[in-house]
């Protein structure tokens, strides 16, 4: 992964109004995609926050390296005053997150589960549910969005296109609950991607491994396209 310019990019310029404007992001997760999803939600103009799960002491330099901006936190604070906080945690870490931290809050997640290469994980091994349904069970007072799954962390900053760009390429934005669905697709529009709404969070398993558009570069039409091609009872719709 590299840091580019933005603007030598193609992207559009980080925010044209004040970061007290947009909501603050509180990323958990200082692995491999947290960092990357600070630097582009700092870029698009979010303050940003990013905890592990220990001591803030322990990520600070790898906040200030590769996502410098991002203030290191204990998670409780980093959650907080965040208007979004982004699960970037290994999905074998979750069972062990408390859901109290996250009571409240607008929780988006990016995690997958994916046996052959994380093999399998007794509470996500349910086919009849996508990954982000457990999720939202367990995280039972939060409200869950998930997108950023299916786009490696190695793209999320190079593949970035402003508003119109020919190639700018879309990213599904699947949950129940239609207010934070905006909140969460603005985010993904303004760090530089096309959002597309899906029929619900249980549409979010098209997201997953093995679904139609997961790590596949498509423009909106041809997202749109993928997702229509699969059966409409496999979209969330009754």
């Amino acid at each position: 992964m590299r840091d580019d310019d933005p603007a030598a990019a193609g992207v559009a310029p980080a925010a044209t109004t004040t970061l007290s404007s947009r909501p603050r992001v509180a990323v958990l997760g200082a692995g491999h995609t947290g960092p990357v999803i600070a630097r582009v939600a700092m870029a698009a103009g979010y303050p940003v926050t990013i905890a592990a799960s220990g001591d803030p002491a322990n990520i600070a330099l790898i906040a200030g390296v590769l996502a410098p901006g991002a203030e290191a936190r204990w998670a409780a604070d980093a959650v907080a005053d965040a208007g979004i906080v982004v699960l970037a945690i290994p999905l074998h870490r979750f069972p062990d997150l408390d859901p109290a931290l996250l009571a409240g809050r607008l929780v988006v997640d990016t995690m997958n589960y994916w046996p052959p290469v994380d093999g399998v994980q007794e509470m996500f091994d349910h086919p009849a549910h996508g990954s982000s349904e457990i999720v939202q069970r367990r995280l039972a007072r939060s409200t869950v969005v998930k997108t950023l799954n299916h786009i490696g962390y190695h793209e999320l900053e190079d593949d970035r296109r402003p508003p119109g760009a020919p190639d700018r390429r879309a990213l599904g934005v699947a949950g129940d609950d239609p207010a934070a669905v905006r909140t969460v697709a603005d985010l993904v529009e303004r760090v530089g991607y096309d959002a597309v709404p899906l029929d619900g969070l249980r549409a979010g398993r098209l997201l997953q491994p093995g679904g139609p558009v997961f790590g596949v570069s498509l423009g909106r039409t041809e997202f749109t396209r993928a997702l229509a091609r699969t059966d409409h009872t496999d979209r969330g719709s009754s």
